[in-house]
């Protein structure tokens, strides 16, 4: 499909469910990118939510999902003045592949009242280095980076030629192939960027999401957003992920912290 409003579009098939199906595109290789299913569930509860905005979503993925046809199955926990609180379950061959929770609310494009939360610095756009779709020598194709433009700052795209920092960190440049602005469903794509942190660690292969936490803080300003994600602690071959995302006037617009799944070699220290 290539455009996300297609890619994420569902159909109501009775009180609170809906059919959607999922676009093989939005994938790392062969598995669908964590962001991208988390959108499509988000976007289904929307459609039964009485308040327009995605404000925040924790989703768990007991099973990956494969592209092709699926259901997501909406209940409505709490409607209050401000916020709709709701479940939401992805359901594939009749077993949940992600199960979420979501809230729904108003937002703004306001200045934060406060913030301690400086945007990152990164060199000009046309001087970050663009994500392949083919990656030299990788093995794999990366579908997703042909919907989803991502320009890595060259400091956190060392890993390429050999030389990860070890430091943990990715942060660059992401837009919408298609050319749509950024909203607060969107976002979340952003939010899971790759590749991720681990290839900053000397570390390649599958990262899948096992939970994932977001909260859209207000409405993105058109352009780009940057993107931060660090890594604080790998252990067990389990890491968790931090990211932050300031739209094109350098307000936070998003924030997630992800737990993902790593396989660290024996000599490196993993259990």
């Amino acid at each position: 499909m290539g455009i996300f409003s297609e890619a994420t579009a569902v159909t109501p098939t009775g009180p609170g469910e809906f059919g959607v199906t999922l676009d093989a595109q939005w994938a790392v290789a062969d598995k669908l990118h964590g962001g991208y299913l988390l959108a499509v569930v988000a976007r289904a509860a929307g459609e039964v939510a009485q308040h327009p905005h995605l404000t925040a979503i924790s989703g768990s993925f007991p099973a990956a999902p494969v592209g092709g046809p699926a259901t997501v199955r909406v209940e409505v926990l709490n409607v209050g003045g401000s916020q709709t609180q709701l479940r939401a379950d992805l359901v594939q061959d009749g077993k949940v592949r992600v199960a979420a929770l979501v809230t729904q609310g108003v937002l703004t494009a306001d200045d934060p009242w406060w913030t301690s939360v400086e945007p990152i610095t990164l060199p000009d756009e046309h001087e970050c280095v663009r994500v392949p779709a083919e990656v030299p020598g990788g093995g794999f194709r990366i579908p997703l980076m042909e919907v989803e433009e991502t320009r890595m700052e060259p400091a956190s795209a060392g890993f390429a030629v050999g030389r990860p920092t070890n430091r943990g960190v990715t942060a660059g440049y992401h837009r919408l192939a298609d050319g749509s602005d950024w909203d607060p469903v969107s976002l979340l794509v952003a939010l899971d960027p790759v590749p991720p942190v681990t290839f900053d660690l000397g570390l390649a292969g599958w990262v899948p999401t096992l939970q994932m936490t977001a909260y859209i803080r207000r409405l993105p300003a058109p352009g780009p957003v940057k993107v931060h994600m660090h890594a604080n602690d790998l252990t067990g071959n389990r890491l968790d992920e931090t990211a932050m995302a300031w739209d094109s006037k350098g307000r936070l617009v998003a924030q997630a912290i992800q737990f993902a799944g790593v396989r660290v070699p024996s000599s490196a220290g993993g259990g």
